[in-house]
């Protein structure tokens, strides 16, 4: 059976609610990222910890500012990563799921990250 995913992108938290689950995340939207090569390190809770603290091989920020999605390419990651947190590594199946955005996020460029993610 499919899994129904809802995902509140927020400012300073990220929401993940599943059906039949409840709320499973709320961690913070941030997401730490090695300098040298752009991998994601590090996204939520764990991210989190690591601002203003980390070594300058690791970049800590948030994709989100404003209101508005300021990179879709980490915002990609990010729900990459909520996704498969929800699902695991290998679903046959793809979940149905909603995705609420801040009014201001620019349209074209998230559908393009999200038919990323999903396609």
């Amino acid at each position: 059976m499919r899994k129904r995913i809802a995902i509140d992108l927020g400012t300073a938290n990220t929401l993940v609610w599943v059906a039949g689950e409840g709320l499973i995340a709320n961690e913070p939207t941030v997401v730490a990222i090695a300098s040298d090569n752009g991998k994601v390190v590090a996204i939520g809770e764990e991210a989190k910890k690591m601002l203003g603290r980390t070594p300058e091989s690791l970049i800590a920020s948030r994709p989100m500012r404003e209101g508005v999605i300021a990179d879709y390419q980490i915002t990609e990651a990010m729900l990459r990563y909520f996704i498969g947190k929800v699902c695991g590594r290998f679903q046959l199946l793809k979940p149905d799921v909603m995705i609420c955005v801040p009014a201001g996020a620019r349209c074209n460029s998230f559908s393009r990250c999200c038919s990323r993610i999903f396609n």
